[in-house]
């Protein structure tokens, strides 16, 4: 069994992932693949697009064992939300 430990604070996680999804990311994933999961790893920008976290992550470590996976939801803030209030306003 393999023990992976984060290398990074959460704070630092999030601001990688979120940089690296905004800036190489999201053009390449957004179009045709919204709701779908993509794991990025932050240290080397490699990514992977499924349908759960668990799968995208799992496709990650398969090409990179010691990768350092950030998940997020296409075109959504966050991968889970809690609460029954939607993110859109109504109009």
């Amino acid at each position: 069994m393999i023990f992976r430990q984060p290398r990074y604070s959460k704070e630092e996680f999030a601001r990688r992932g979120n940089e690296i999804y905004e800036s190489q990311v999201r053009s390449q994933v957004e179009e045709g693949n919204y709701g779908k999961i993509v794991a990025i790893d932050i240290e080397t920008g490699a990514f992977e697009v499924a349908n759960t976290p668990m799968e995208a992550v799992d496709r990650l470590y398969e090409r990179d064992p010691d990768a350092q996976p950030w998940v997020i939801q296409i075109g959504h803030r966050a991968v889970f939300r809690f609460g029954s209030r939607s993110l859109k306003k109504f109009v």
